[in-house]
C-alpha cells in the first residue's frame, strides 16, 4: 500500500523543476539564503575517534510557480484521499506536510559547520562518502564526520552535554540550519523503532486514501500508550527511528514526535531516500525499486544492520507493528545478530496474535487500544 502512495507522490512532485526552469528568476535565487536541513544522527567509536554519519539537504523556499504547483498537488492528493471539501486547517496542514517535496534543491553547495560553544571555533567541511565536498543534484550530501576523543570531550563540557548530545550549526556563506548528534557509548541498550503505526497512527493496512488523509490532511496522532512505554526506558537508552516514509516528511514527523505534547525520546532518524530531480538517473532507479516492491524491506534491513554493526557490544530492542513487514524484517535481523538483539516487540494492528499467531512467535505483542472480531481490520 505505502509503495503505491510513494510512487504517486514522486509522479506528482517530480515534474516541478522542469516547469520552473524556464520561469525562475536566477538572480533572486542566488541572493536568497539557503536552508540546510541536518537530519538528527548519532556517533559511534572507531579507531579512537567518534565517527558521525551525516545526511543533509540544502534547499530554497517555494517561489511563485512552486506555490501554484503546491495548490495543484493538493487538489490531486485531495482527490486520491477521497475528500470533497477541505477546511482551512486541512489546507494549512497540507502546505506544511508537502512543502519539502517542492522546495528547490540546491546542487553544488559546500557546507561548513561549527559546533555550538566551541572555544576553538573550529570549522568542519561536510564531505560525501566519496569525498565530494558539494551537494548533489538533489541538494544532498551523505557523508561521515570524524571527531577525535579529545575534541568531543571538549565540546561536551562546553555545551554541558546530557547523554552525549551535541548541537551544531551551519556557518558557510548564505546558509542557515542547525543539527544534533548523539555520541552513543559502545555499551548499553538501544531501541530501534519503526514510526508509522508503531508510534504514529497512519493506518497503512486501510489503503492509500486513508494513508493520504492521515499523512497530509489530519493532525498527527500518537499510538496510544507508546510514548509512556518509550519514556520508561533508562535515560541512557539510545533511540533510532527507522521508517519507510520519505525524507521529505522528516520535519513534520520530528516536530510531532519530539513536541512537548507527545514527548517521545529524541533519537536519530533513518528514512527512505526518494529523489525527485528528473535530471538524475538515480531518481528513475528509486521509482523502479518502488514499482518492483521490496524497497522498504531492503532499506530497513540495511539501515538497522548498519546501526547494530556500529555497536557490537550494545544490546538492541526492536519495536515495530504488524501492519506491513516489521515482524519479518526484525526476525531476519535477529538471525543476523542473535547475541545483540535482546527482544522484538510488535504493536499488533491487524490482530495477528489471534489470526496469524505464528507470525509473531517469539515476539512480545503490544496490544492495541481496541480489539476487532475481524482478522483483516486495522486497529487504531
Amino acid at each position: 500500500m505505502i509503495r503505491l502512495f510513494l510512487i504517486s507522490l514522486i509522479l506528482i512532485f517530480a515534474w516541478v523543476p522542469l516547469k520552473c526552469l524556464a520561469e525562475e528568476d536566477s538572480t533572486a535565487s542566488e541572493q536568497a539564503e539557503k536552508r540546510v536541513t541536518f537530519y538528527t544522527t548519532y556517533g559511534y567509536q572507531s579507531n579512537e575517534r567518534w565517527k558521525i554519519p551525516v545526511r543533509l539537504w540544502v534547499s530554497e523556499d517555494l517561489d511563485f510557480f512552486r506555490k501554484l504547483t503546491l495548490k495543484t498537488a493538493r487538489k490531486i492528493i485531495q482527490h486520491k484521499a477521497k475528500l470533497e471539501d477541505l477546511t482551512e486547517q486541512q489546507k494549512r496542514l497540507f502546505k506544511s506536510r508537502a512543502r519539502d517535496f517542492l522546495r528547490d534543491s540546491e546542487s553544488g553547495e559546500v557546507i561548513k559547520i561549527q559546533f555550538d560553544n566551541d572555544p576553538d571555533k573550529q570549522v568542519f567541511v561536510i564531505e560525501s562518502i566519496t569525498n565530494e565536498p558539494e551537494t548533489d543534484f538533489n541538494g544532498t550530501i551523505t557523508g561521515l564526520l570524524e571527531l577525535p576523543y579529545k575534541k568531543a570531550n571538549q565540546l561536551s563540557k562546553a555545551q554541558n552535554s546530557q547523554n552525549g548530545w551535541l548541537s551544531f550549526h551551519a556557518v558557510s556563506s548564505d546558509h542557515f540550519g542547525v543539527g544534533r548528534v548523539r555520541l552513543v557509548e559502545p555499551e548499553g541498550v538501544s531501541v530501534i523503532s519503526d514510526i508509522d503505526d508503531t508510534v504514529k497512527v497512519t493506518q497503512i493496512p486501510l489503503g492509500n486514501p486513508v494513508v493520504l488523509h492521515n499523512t497530509f490532511f489530519k493532525p498527527f496522532k500518537a499510538a496510544k500508550g507508546m510514548a509512556n512505554k518509550y519514556r520508561s526506558f533508562d535515560e541512557t537508552t539510545a533511540f533510532h527511528y527507522v521508517s519507510g516514509a520519505p525524507w521529505q516528511l522528516y520535519g513534520p514527523i520530528e516536530d510531532f514526535l519530539f513536541s512537548d505534547k507527545e514527548g517521545f525520546p529524541h533519537g536519530s532518524f533513518h528514512m527512505k531516500n526518494v529523489r525527485t530531480n528528473l535530471f538524475e538517473s538515480e531518481t528513475y532507479q528509486d521509482i523502479g525499486k518502488l514499482i518492483a516492491g521490496g524497497a522498504t524491506q531492503r532499506q530497513k534491513l540495511e539501515q538497522i544492520s548498519q546501526i547494530i554493526a556500529h555497536f557490537p557490544q550494545r544490546k538492541f530492542i526492536l519495536i515495530g507493528d504488524s501492519g506491513e513487514h516489521d515482524p519479518e524484517i526484525f526476525a531476519e535481523i535477529k538471525q543476523l545478530y542473535p547475541k545483540q538483539v535482546k527482544e522484538i516487540r510488535i504493536r499488533d494492528v491487524v490482530n495477528d496474535q489471534r489470526c496469524n499467531s505464528k507470525r509473531l512467535q517469539g515476539m512480545v505483542v503490544i496490544p492495541t487500544e481496541e480489539k476487532s472480531n475481524s482478522c483483516s481490520q486495522m486497529l487504531k
